[in-house]
């Protein structure tokens, strides 16, 4: 069931996507070769508990199997939901963080693949093309366009480029829940699908493969990773459904205050070209 927000709720969900971009901002500096992922998710909890909320994904359960984080950390070619450990990032390594929370009633949602160090050309393609097919995505979520018009954007500039769009995963609402209707693809046809309603609460997250679409789920239970062992790329953002404009919700303004290089407009020429 699909549920649309009024302002009042609107601005709940607003207050829990600024926490967490700044948490992911308290992150970003320490996005170095030779840290754990571990040590960021403890940047994280520290950070999200000290401003009065709580994580969004630690404890969340699917079946039988309960994830044990405040982040995912997903590194080369882990897709989604990585689980924190003791493995050291290297030079050259790509890790999505993906953080939630919970502020008064309202969750928060968001993604950013961070470079560590310096990586390959290839990889910053792949970075920056899928940052501009979330970016083109969510210019699609006005009233009276459909979800197909989303996923559309995401597929037709990311497979023209000749990267993998995952579509065993999908993005999602939000609000009072974490995941809520509808589920939303990176991919589809434009004019298909659901057609959006203003006060619509949702988060678009192209998953993108430098490869193949395809991917598998390792043993934990959460961890997806590319069926070629081939980098891919995750940025999310909460977006509004408005007349004419969508609402981006969430930011990446405390990331790009922090990092002296960003990953997705290091050869924006390229990527634009």
């Amino acid at each position: 069931m699909i549920h649309l927000k009024n302002e009042r709720e609107i601005e709940g969900l607003r207050a829990s996507a600024d926490l967490v971009g700044r948490t992911l901002g308290a992150v970003a500096p320490a996005v170095v070769p030779g840290v754990s992922t571990m040590e960021l998710d403890q940047i994280a909890e520290k950070f999200i508990l000290n401003h009065g909320a709580k994580p969004a994904f630690k404890g969340y359960r699917v079946g039988k199997e309960v994830f044990p984080a405040t982040l995912c950390t997903s590194v080369n070619d882990e897709v989604v939901h990585g689980i924190p450990d003791n493995t050291l990032l290297k030079e050259g390594d790509i890790v999505s963080v993906d953080c939630g929370v919970l502020l008064d009633g309202f969750y928060g949602d968001s993604a950013f693949t961070f470079a560590v160090g310096a990586i390959s050309e290839d990889t910053q393609l792949l970075l920056a093309t899928t940052y501009d097919s979330l970016m083109l995505a969510t210019k699609q979520a006005t009233t009276g366009k459909r979800l197909g018009d989303i996923g559309a954007a995401i597929q037709e500039l990311c497979e023209e480029r000749g990267y993998g769009v995952v579509k065993d995963l999908v993005g999602h609402g939000i609000g009072r829940s974490l995941h809520e209707d509808p589920q939303v693809p990176n991919y589809g046809r434009s004019g298909s699908g659901r057609k959006l309603k203003s006060g619509l609460v949702i988060c678009i997250e192209p998953m993108i493969n430098r490869g193949s679409a395809h991917v598998r789920t390792e043993g934990d239970g959460w961890t997806v990773k590319t069926a070629d062992s081939l980098p891919s790329a995750h940025y999310e953002h909460m977006v509004v459904v408005r007349p004419g404009e969508s609402e981006i919700l969430t930011t990446f303004r405390y990331i790009e205050d922090v990092l002296e290089v960003l990953p997705y407009k290091q050869i924006v020429d390229i990527a634009h070209g």
